[in-house]
């Protein structure tokens, strides 16, 4: 892990040696971090400085493929603004998003792999807005799927392609989600339609209001995330 300011510059390391393919992160309601290593199939929960507070799953000992268990080859990891409760996307390997309580205590799990609501086909990224809803970024299947606290399909974005990552701001008063996209050409999809790479913005109504890239080859978006001033930054 590597911390830098909002210059960009270095301030601390840690981990050397304690992850295997660090996936995704994300900061808790209480300011801890949440890693998500999907090299050993685990969350782990670290103080700011770096001191594992926990571990959620068996490293290297990840569940069997579509199985529906945690963990298999997780990518991502989300809070509920309101009551800290964690969401994971348990997506390379298990069609799933499986939720926590904030000790990390499993309450249920939602998903399997196909195309119809609620089915998914890699289980790439997760954000959850002030109320609660749960965004996911459905990648293989080009939309994002939103559900209720309790994962009740509520509706889906289309018109996407390879829907990666997702970020929320709701800094202004209206939240806006941030979609990073990318084109086609996996062995896995080289149908799909090949719009990216770009990032799309959407209110939580569903509606573009605005699009940044061009809708041809380039670089890859693969990680969102805003800065206290206001900027967005993009992991290409």
């Amino acid at each position: 892990m590597i911390v830098f300011d909002t210059d960009g510059n270095v301030l601390r390391t840690w981990g050397d040696g304690v992850f295997k393919n660090p996936h995704g992160v994300n900061i808790a309601p209480d300011g801890s971090v949440f890693c998500v290593d999907n090299g050993d199939s685990t969350i782990r929960q670290f103080t700011p400085t770096g001191d594992l507070i926990k571990t959620i799953g068996t490293p290297n000992k990840p569940s069997p493929k579509m199985s529906g268990d945690p963990f298999c080859l997780p990518a991502h990891v989300a809070f509920d603004p309101r009551n800290g409760d964690l969401y994971v996307a348990d997506g390379y390997s298990n069609a799933r998003v499986h939720k926590f309580s904030p000790d990390g205590k499993l309450l249920f799990s939602w998903g399997e792999s196909g195309t119809s609501e609620g089915q998914f086909n890699i289980v790439h990224n997760v954000i959850v807005d002030k109320s609660g809803w749960v965004y996911i970024a459905d990648r293989e299947n080009h939309r994002i799927q939103i559900f209720s606290p309790e994962g009740k399909f509520e509706t889906q974005w289309g018109g996407l392609s390879r829907a990666a990552a997702l970020c929320i701001d709701d800094r202004t008063g209206e939240e806006l989600i941030y979609i990073g996209e990318y084109f086609c050409g996996i062995g896995s999809n080289d149908i799909g339609t090949d719009l990216g790479p770009r990032v799309t913005v959407m209110n939580t109504n569903g509606t573009v209001l605005a699009r940044v890239g061009r809708e041809s080859y380039g670089d890859q978006v693969w990680a969102l995330l805003f800065s206290s001033r206001y900027s967005v930054r993009f992991k290409r």
